[in-house]
């Protein structure tokens, strides 16, 4: 066996460079590549079943009479068949609503404007656990506490940047008492920026304009938590 590894010539860099780059090889090389592609392009096997080939239709101008060429030059009748089309869909029922008058119907899961909700009581439902600052991956929250005389918190500070905001709604998602929330309100454009940056008043008279919307749409998206 050794006599044997002895006797085999070994191949070198050079050898194998030459023989790569040789006319033969790229020859050979072109042509398989060219038989693979032109085989894989071709399907296997019969077509499926029902399978049908559109054919192109075509307008056979040149066959027509010299009585129909004359009726579609001076008769106008292309646009004659436009102005049916035009004319059927003006007595059908409009697909379009007459906003801002008329509004479509919107889902119970919309993300809009950021309110701060109450209890019945008036009080406030935030209990400064700031999970929703830690889990804005916009980093549009800022919120500020203190302790009240009972030992509870109390948020002195709740600032929305509504200019970072995403919509992504993991604010809601994970508030544990329901307090900062997304309206169905999608009609707050302002004027300058700084209307965009809401503070805590501007969050609680959100809320407290839109409880009654707010608190529906927990009622319909309550089956689904």
């Amino acid at each position: 066996m050794a006599s044997l590894a002895r006797a085999r010539p070994q191949a070198t860099a050079s050898a194998i460079l030459r023989a790569a780059t040789s006319p033969q090889h790229s020859r050979a090389l072109v042509a398989s590549f060219s038989n693979s592609a032109r085989v894989a392009a071709l399907p296997a096997g019969p077509p499926p079943a029902g399978y049908r080939i559109p054919k192109t239709q075509r307008w056979d101008t040149a066959g027509e009479a010299a009585l129909d060429k004359m009726a579609n030059r001076f008769l106008l009748t292309e646009m004659m068949r436009g102005m049916y089309v035009v004319l059927e869909q003006f007595f059908r029922a409009p697909y379009t609503i007459f906003y801002p008058f008329e509004k479509g119907p919107i889902s119970p899961r919309f993300r809009g404007e950021h309110a701060l909700r109450r209890y019945p009581t008036g009080e406030e439902r935030c209990i400064a656990c700031k999970l929703c600052e830690a889990i804005c991956p916009a980093q549009a929250i800022t919120i500020e506490a203190e302790e009240r005389e009972d030992g509870s918190r109390r948020t002195t500070r709740y600032d929305i940047d509504m200019t970072k905001c995403i919509y992504c709604g993991f604010c809601q998602e994970s508030c544990p008492v329901d307090a900062i929330v997304e309206s169905p309100n999608a009609e707050y454009a302002t004027e300058t920026r700084e209307e965009l940056l809401y503070n805590k008043e501007k969050l609680l008279s959100n809320g407290d304009k839109w409880e009654p919307e707010l608190a529906a749409v927990a009622r319909a998206d309550a089956p689904y938590r």
